[in-house]
């Protein structure tokens, strides 16, 4: 495997590199992930099973897509593919360090140029991604209200049903989103869509941002999952209010916007996460 994988790197950016030294890193719940060097290169390596090279095939247009936008930084992507038993994913290694106040700042501010950016109509994306190891349908719609209800809360309310999770009536369940939202049409913006401090690191003050599930939607799902999983510090939210204020109503739908993740949660890791489900739903719905 590791010798496709320099192979592929070799073909690639047409270099001539060995891999001379490998490192398993912390931090992947879903794939492994590697630090590999040799002759002064150094890449970041994903490894899965073969079946999930379609995973690492939608994260390479994710990754595409915001480097596109030329507004927030990702890792460059040397290349992916699969040796007989194995799929890989090759990016640009970046030495992350400690966080910086400035670098939370100067993220806030690429976040904000990225979503300021409205070049699409309408909701979705070209393809279907992965959050996390879960599918994401991405159908273009042209309803916000539709799309979030129907392809992010009724799409894992079924999931979960699937596997002998309810929490209601689906139908009943996504057109009470689907109200809640009726009367709101942001503006479509390039999202990172799975944006928490786990997908956050730093080189010094220089931030960037991995593992994406892009589509194109309301910002405030970005900012809304900011604040789930242990807020991201406060300049961070100081600086993108200053830039690209949010809309007072906010707050009221941020628990909305949260909930789809929780869901994910719930149908990847169960646990206390179907309990956090169950809670959330009775909270905004009854």
């Amino acid at each position: 495997m590791w010798q496709a994988i320099a192979e592929h790197i070799n073909s690639e950016l047409d270099i001539d590199f060995y891999l001379e030294q490998k490192q398993q890193l912390s931090g992947g719940s879903i794939n492994l992930a590697w630090h590999i060097s040799g002759a002064g290169q150094h890449f970041f390596v994903k490894i899965n099973q073969r079946e999930q090279a379609e995973q690492f095939d939608t994260e390479v247009l994710s990754l595409q897509a915001l480097q596109q936008a030329q507004s927030i930084t990702v890792p460059k992507v040397i290349c992916n593919g699969h040796s007989l038993d194995k799929a890989f994913l090759v990016l640009q290694y970046l030495p992350f360090q400690g966080e910086t106040e400035a670098g939370w700042r100067n993220l806030a501010q690429q976040l904000a140029l990225l979503h300021k950016k409205h070049d699409q109509a309408m909701y979705g994306f070209d393809w279907d991604n992965m959050l996390g190891a879960t599918v994401q349908p991405n159908k273009w719609q042209s309803n916000w209200s539709s799309f979030f209800s129907e392809q992010r809360i009724g799409w894992l309310l079924q999931l979960l049903l699937e596997q002998g999770f309810g929490f209601g009536n689906i139908d009943q369940l996504v057109e009470q989103c689907r109200q809640r939202l009726q009367h709101y049409q942001p503006a479509p913006s390039l999202l990172h869509g799975d944006l928490w401090r786990g997908n956050v690191g730093f080189v010094g003050d220089n931030p960037a941002v991995f593992d994406p599930a892009c589509y194109y939607g309301d910002r405030e799902t970005d900012l809304a999952y900011t604040t789930l999983f242990g807020r991201f510090p406060e300049p961070f939210y100081q600086v993108y209010q200053e830039l690209y204020p949010l809309d007072k109503a906010y707050s009221d739908r941020k628990d909305l916007y949260n909930l789809y993740h929780v869901l994910n949660h719930a149908y990847l890791f169960r646990g206390a996460y179907l309990v956090q489900a169950q809670e959330l739903i009775k909270q905004l719905f009854h």
